[in-house]
């Protein structure tokens, strides 16, 4: 187990049942990265990875 699982664990147990849209999501990362700048590139990386996940599915095609 990463010790990063525990932080998704805790945003499964207590934000699972949630609905989010990608606009919120989106608006909460930029929250984030304003008020902690070291982890511009991480976030930015997990956007990136998140709004390429289906591009793997659209070369098959």
């Amino acid at each position: 187990m990463y010790f990063t699982d525990r932080g998704i664990e805790e945003l499964e147990k207590r934000r699972g049942g949630e609905e989010v849209t990608f606009e919120w999501l989106a608006e909460q990362l930029r929250t984030f990265v304003d008020l902690n700048p070291d982890f511009e590139v991480p976030v930015e990386r997990l956007a990136t990875w998140l709004a390429r996940l289906d591009d793997d599915e659209d070369d098959d095609e």
